[in-house]
């Protein structure tokens, strides 16, 4: 308290004044008058800059465990605990925004397929068992519908489609684009909600086609599908609910954006261990490969 007294006051009286007040030494206190920044502030200005490109870098997303893997990554020798101290210090904090809340309609008549995940979130190899569902995003044109498939093994986004109607074509094309790319083996398993797009003749005849073995979510239980409902929250919070969407081309733009340059590549997931989901794929191939060989 003495030394914060000192600064806050040192241009208000004489040095000898002040001394005698703060029961100081005259040329002690000049000294530390004239004295810098000492080497931990400094320091810790230097940190915070560096924490500050990594917070940018994220979109403003990132948190102090995500920003201390990156820096640790970069080589910087600090603890987490004083990245989120200089955080607080400097006012650097994660954009989070609103809660998303799970709205599915389920056709009561429908069949729906038995929950063979069982709230099992773990795949020990890529393509074995992927997550559905879909959500909405508002424009001032209306509603943008948005289904996604996600590989629980890497928590990648594999499968993305967008339109203004939610049907079963939608969810079926993004199933579509998802087998497209990944190519999967026969007995992958797909699960999703109870929600009238899955239950629908058209998408239980699409799964057949492929080979693909269909887990649902019991009746009204989100936890049952609680990786893609984790991701919806994040693409939400972290960024739809910061943007304004004119037009549903415009928010098909930046969802994508979102989903392909930054999530998929970038975004460090705390499921997997601070990595993002591409690297996590690379390094499980790269272990594969040497294991073979």
């Amino acid at each position: 308290m003495k030394y914060e007294f000192m600064q806050k006051h040192a241009s208000e009286f004489s040095i000898e004044r002040m001394s005698k007040v703060l029961i100081v030494s005259r040329s002690g206190y000049y000294r530390f008058v004239h004295a810098g920044p000492s080497a931990r502030a400094r320091e810790n200005e230097r940190l915070a800059q560096a924490i500050r490109k990594i917070h940018d870098a994220s979109r403003q997303t990132y948190g102090s465990p995500r920003i201390y893997s990156e820096l640790r990554e970069a080589g910087e020798k600090c603890s987490r605990k004083r990245v989120a101290s200089v955080m607080k210090n400097n006012g650097i904090v994660a954009k989070m925004k609103k809660r998303y809340k799970v709205t599915t309609r389920a056709n009561p008549q429908a069949t729906s397929a038995p929950n063979l995940l069982k709230q099992d979130f773990v795949a020990s190899k890529p393509d074995e068992r992927w997550v559905a569902d879909l959500t909405y995003v508002a424009t001032e044109e209306g509603w943008l519908y948005v289904a996604v498939v996600l590989d629980l093994f890497s928590r990648r986004i594999v499968g993305l489609s967008m339109s203004e109607r939610m049907t079963s074509d939608l969810v079926i094309l993004a199933l579509q684009q998802a087998i497209t790319h990944r190519r999967p083996d026969k007995g992958l398993m797909h699960h999703s909600d109870r929600g009238s797009q899955y239950t629908s003749q058209a998408f239980q005849d699409f799964l057949k086609k492929y080979c693909i073995v269909a887990s649902m979510s019991g009746s009204g239980n989100c936890y049952d599908n609680a990786a893609m409902e984790s991701f919806f929250h994040t693409l939400k919070t972290e960024h739809v609910y910061f943007e304004f969407y004119k037009t549903r081309e415009q928010a098909k733009q930046s969802i994508f954006e979102y989903v392909e340059v930054f999530y998929n590549r970038k975004r460090r997931h705390s499921t997997l261990g601070y990595v993002s989901p591409m690297v996590f794929e690379k390094r499980w191939e790269s272990v594969s490969l040497c294991s073979v060989h």
